[in-house]
């Protein structure tokens, strides 16, 4: 099958083209900057072009942009397209990216997809995976990738677009609006060099999370922010929150403290029956920095 791959120089562009290449696809990416093409190219050990229409010659076309791009991707590649293609997005974000699939391709089946995974997966294997079928032609076509993602290890999930990003605005939009704001008030204490030798386990891992969030690109994880429609609301609730548990912490009101965590717990368990080895995890994952 040939497979072109839109923005196959980026880091999760890359994955799935060595993924796809492996699995022996015929695999080009695409994309503007000849230098990280042919870098990436070489990396590979696939063919790269920064002509779009390379994308009407493919059978399959993937586009792995961010979303601030995505709108102006598409229109320049919707003259190249041809109705026996399909088209799949790899946005963290499905509602904006899977309207403007559907206004600029006509004709063409096109699946919103996400891989919710960082290029450092070493394989599908045990990897959440998101596709959002919005009629009853995509939902076919996500059948039969859900088949073929689920017979490489993967958990697949189908949804709405709608409700695709009602999820990653807690398990992507919220997770990482708390490793951001953790940053800036760990910055802001000025005590850093001297929590490297003072940190437990929990600041540990919780300084693990920080610095993962931190080191991607900034650019990257605004678009995420202000493209997730309910975040705003899951912030705000998050927010509020905070102010709750602070203003326990200040009036010294330990006994509704204690309830409170106690009630937390409880739902907790209950909705997790590994929930006793959580800080076996945690250790080990803050010895493995």
């Amino acid at each position: 099958m040939k497979i072109v791959i839109i923005g196959g120089y980026g880091k999760m562009g890359a994955w799935f083209a060595r993924l796809l290449k492996n699995e022996g696809h015929q695999v080009t990416i695409v994309g503007r900057d000849k230098d990280k093409l042919a870098a990436a190219s070489v990396e590979l050990g696939v063919s790269s072009s920064d002509n779009t229409g390379k994308a009407g010659e493919a059978d399959v076309v993937v586009i792995s942009v961010p979303v601030d791009s995505f709108e102006a991707v598409c229109h320049n590649l919707a003259p190249h397209l041809n109705s026996g293609q399909t088209v799949f997005d790899l946005t963290s974000v499905k509602v904006k990216p899977v309207d403007i699939m559907h206004r600029y391709f006509t004709g063409i089946k096109v699946l919103g997809s996400h891989p919710v995974f960082g290029p450092g997966a070493e394989s599908l294997k045990g990897q959440n995976f998101i596709l959002t079928p919005t009629d009853d032609i995509e939902k076919a076509t996500a059948f039969k990738v859900s088949d073929w993602l689920s017979t490489r290890g993967a958990r697949v999930r189908t949804t709405t677009p709608e409700e695709h990003d009602r999820l990653m605005s807690i398990s992507l939009g919220l997770a990482h609006f708390i490793a951001i704001v953790t940053a800036d008030a760990l910055v802001s204490l000025d005590r850093l060099d001297e929590m490297n030798g003072a940190g437990g386990i929990t600041y540990k891992a919780l300084l693990t999370l920080v610095e993962s969030v931190l080191s991607e690109d900034p650019a990257l994880y605004a678009s995420l922010q202000l493209n997730l429609p309910s975040l705003p609301e899951t912030e705000s609730l998050f927010s509020d929150k905070a102010r709750d548990w602070a203003t326990l912490v200040r009036e010294g009101r330990r006994d509704e403290f204690v309830n409170r965590m106690s009630n937390l717990k409880a739902k907790l368990e209950a909705s997790n029956p590994d929930f006793g080895a959580s800080y076996q995890k945690l250790y080990h994952l803050a010895n493995h920095r």
